[in-house]
């Protein structure tokens, strides 16, 4: 059966190299190889989220760590910043994790501006809030910094912060931001098989951790920090996904960080270049568009055009691409085209020569 690349926001294409690695052969989970192998990999996640804390690695899709995370650092009540399918799924996870939420929701294809967090904050009814930095189903991403600042004004509130699909595609300081969890599924902008997450905490997010009650075992942030010091994981993790983040890690620094952006960057304007010749508009609020992916207005509001999706997706899918068809109440009346991870110039110049062909066909 041929292979349609992906062109999805996630998972996104995994390069033969990277494949090979996942491929390596096993070790015992704790044995002196995979300490090794830990061990090596440790200062290049730092560099990567900028950060001197350990950086851990769970065996689990992101939603794993963003379940911790709410169980974890949540003791009185949890503010879920809310502005697309994922945002708001994680205020319904905070309340199936039994723990008092409010949604500050704006509308789809708005950003999350601090200035109504900070407005919420200080009721102090909060000691955390949650943040997703790239929200994949509308295309938007929120500005991090902006948000982060308020730290020093709440530095009792926990900052929880989702980078799934920007970490590696645009600089996330964590020691710089003064947030108190980062985390990242490895199957967007990483450009590995799903079904890894990395993750770091601040030292106080680890002493609030130390003190809250029914945390749980597998995502107990104690856990891992305990593990890391001696190189190893709480439980079983997926070996393969480690040796091709070892890879994938030296690809990233031998290309290096203000590279790897600068080609999200243009990679991603090659994308809604092509939009804007086809006469679409984006559905992103103007200047706060993903650089990983493009969510194209197909209808979800006033403006440019309109076109059949599905048949659309048939037919640039007969070309050997696959893309998205729209998420959620957006479905169809927008779609979405990635550039993530390891996409170059010529890679989405050849996406786009298939698109047009596809356009020339409705």
């Amino acid at each position: 059966m041929a292979h349609v690349k992906l062109h999805i926001p996630g998972p996104v294409e995994v390069s033969e190299k990277t494949l090979q690695a996942f491929r390596s052969p096993m070790i015992g989970h704790r044995s002196q190889a995979f300490k090794d192998l830990y061990a090596s990999i440790q200062p290049k996640l730092q560099q990567l989220l900028y950060t001197k804390q350990l950086v851990f690695l769970s065996t689990s899709s992101a939603w794993g760590v963003m379940e911790g995370a709410i169980r974890n650092l949540v003791a009185k009540r949890v503010l879920n910043c809310m502005c697309g399918a994922f945002s708001d799924k994680w205020h319904d996870v905070s309340k199936r994790c039994g723990k008092e939420a409010e949604p500050l929701q704006v509308p789809w294809g708005s950003p999350i501006r601090a200035e109504a967090v900070d407005k919420m904050l200080a009721t102090g009814r909060f000691d955390a809030v949650t943040f997703i930095h790239n929200e994949t189903s509308t295309g938007v991403m929120s500005p991090l910094e902006e948000f982060a600042a308020l730290k020093k004004k709440y530095p009792d509130v926990m900052f929880i912060v989702d980078c799934v699909s920007s970490l590696t595609a645009v600089k996330v300081e964590f020691d710089a931001l003064g947030v108190d969890v980062v985390l990242a599924g490895t199957q967007k902008a990483l450009a590995l098989p799903p079904g890894m997450t990395i993750f770091v905490c601040s030292k106080a997010a680890l002493e609030k951790a130390a003190t809250m009650k029914d945390r749980g075992y597998y995502f107990d942030f104690v856990e891992f920090q305990k593990n890391a010091e001696q190189n190893m994981t709480p439980s079983t993790p997926s070996i393969g996904h480690v040796y091709a983040l070892a890879s994938k890690l030296e690809e990233i620094f031998a290309e290096g960080l203000e590279a790897r952006y600068a080609r999200h960057r243009k990679t991603n304007q090659m994308i809604r270049d092509w939009a804007a010749k086809h006469g679409f508009t984006l559905f992103p609020e103007k200047g706060f568009e993903s650089v990983t992916l493009t969510c194209i207005n197909n209808g979800a509001k006033p403006g440019g055009r309109v076109i059949d999706v599905p048949k659309f997706q048939k037919l640039v899918r007969e070309q050997g691409y696959q893309i998205d068809g729209g998420y959620g109440k957006i479905k169809g009346t927008t779609f979405r085209i990635s550039n993530m991870g390891d996409e170059t110039e010529s890679s989405i110049a050849q996406l786009c020569e298939a698109l047009d062909k596809a356009m020339a066909q409705l």
